[in-house]
């Protein structure tokens, strides 16, 4: 569960990267309201079925060489001026590169092509969780994974879809598609 904060200033793209810099144990998001949402830690669980996930698309993306992978604990400025953190992200290469050095150091105003978000505690709100899955596909993302081990379900967003339900971790498989082409997640790992 994540504590959201109001503040009676607006959060500035260089205030908040201050509050992060100065607070470097925590982590941080901003609504695109600009109310400073304090992330919880994740479970040791968590942390581990995130880091296998990560390390999946991490591989396919070494082998592929056609983007950069991020970890949980990137930011990214969207088009509505949220700032969030996916779990795993993915960004195409040659969108990457057209961002400046200076602009890469910090939060980044690009939209991630692929995003993962992991459900692995009750605390974790599944509202919560989805309506930042609704977020990310509104500001350009192109496919997204919310994975739900709580409930033993996985969310698959596209733009203009209806989001697909995959409920049978021990035998699906869920597709990279046209975004991230040949990558492929058995569910089964995240039993």
């Amino acid at each position: 569960m994540s504590l959201i904060l109001n503040i009676n200033q607006t959060l500035t793209d260089d205030t908040f990267m201050r509050i992060c810099r100065s607070n470097p144990d925590y982590q941080f998001e901003r609504s695109k309201e600009g109310k400073l949402i304090i992330m919880d830690l994740t479970n040791s669980e968590a942390g581990n079925y995130n880091l296998e996930v990560s390390i999946e698309v991490g591989v396919w993306n070494r082998q592929n060489q056609t983007g950069k992978v991020f970890d949980s604990s990137t930011g990214f400025t969207l088009p509505n001026t949220a700032i969030k953190a996916p779990d795993v992200s993915w960004i195409r290469l040659e969108k990457w590169l057209a961002l400046s050095v200076e602009e890469r150091r910090k939060f980044a105003h690009i939209t991630p092509d692929f995003v993962i978000e992991l459900r692995s505690s009750e605390d974790d709100s599944l509202k919560d969780l989805k309506a930042k899955m609704d977020e990310y596909i509104e500001n350009g993302v192109q496919l997204g994974w919310l994975l739900d081990r709580i409930q033993g379900k996985a969310y698959v967003y596209r733009p203009n879809r209806e989001t697909r339900i995959f409920d049978n971790f021990e035998h699906d498989v869920l597709s990279g598609e046209d975004v991230l082409e040949g990558f492929e997640l058995k569910l089964s790992m995240l039993l």
